[in-house]
């Protein structure tokens, strides 16, 4: 069966161009031009990603972003949009998009992140049936429970994006080892574009104000300067 896309973006020529492409990697999509539009289809529809302008003529695409993140099950969102400041990529992080890539953007690119959203979703899926082994990782007061998704620091529930969570997994299984900007785009995200780095940057600053209690002093996910980042050995 084919998958299913819904594209919110205003810009005609943009919406047909990746609704174009999207049918090259069998995928079907439909298209709003604003979000009222968006909201229509997304709660008729059954989608397996959304891709998301951020500027909509009846409204910005954070909130429909948030809008959508409140229904149940989980739906990879991928931002794409002209806005490129670090505030905004952010903003779009933290209300629960799932990557962010700026206009103008090359296809392969576009088409490159939209397969590994579609490959993580796989995994979940796996996951969640069991396939893979389900995991309970703690450390200090960090506690993760991969098998329910849930995080807490200190006893407290900690509320994380889909993305931010796989960051933390990752870095919580392999303690102690470093790991480049490149080498965590490539193993979380999927892809290995340079010059994405910031991305990593942004993730990584918000889930350490997340977890950490004081994140000018981090004591789970460490920065090598030089270098990269490591997940404490034996943090405490």
């Amino acid at each position: 069966m084919p998958r299913r896309v819904l594209i919110v973006e205003d810009e005609p020529d943009i919406a047909r161009l990746v609704q174009t492409h999207l049918g090259d990697i069998g995928c079907e999509a439909d298209i709003a031009g604003n979000a009222a539009a968006a909201m229509g289809l997304f709660s008729r529809g059954v989608y397996q990603l959304v891709v998301l302008d951020l500027m909509l003529p009846d409204g910005d695409g954070l909130s429909l972003c948030r809008r959508m993140r409140e229904a149940p099950g989980y739906l990879p969102i991928l931002m794409l949009t002209a806005k490129s400041t670090e505030l905004d990529r952010v903003l779009g992080l933290e209300v629960g998009a799932d990557d962010y890539l700026t206009k103008p953007f090359s296809v392969p690119e576009l088409l490159a992140r939209i397969k590994a959203l579609f490959r993580r979703v796989e995994a979940l899926s796996q996951t969640g049936q069991g396939r893979q082994p389900e995991r309970r990782i703690e450390q200090g007061g960090l506690t993760i429970d991969s098998a329910r998704r849930r995080v807490e620091v200190a006893g407290r529930e900690v509320e994380l994006t889909a993305r931010e969570f796989e960051l933390l997994l990752f870095f919580a299984s392999h303690p102690g080892r470093v790991f480049s900007r490149v080498q965590l785009l490539d193993q979380v995200w999927g892809y290995n574009h340079a010059g994405y780095e910031h991305t990593v940057n942004s993730h990584i600053n918000r889930l350490r104000a997340k977890i950490e209690a004081d994140p000018s002093r981090p004591q789970y996910i460490l920065t090598v300067w030089g270098v990269g980042y490591k997940f404490a050995d034996g943090a405490h």
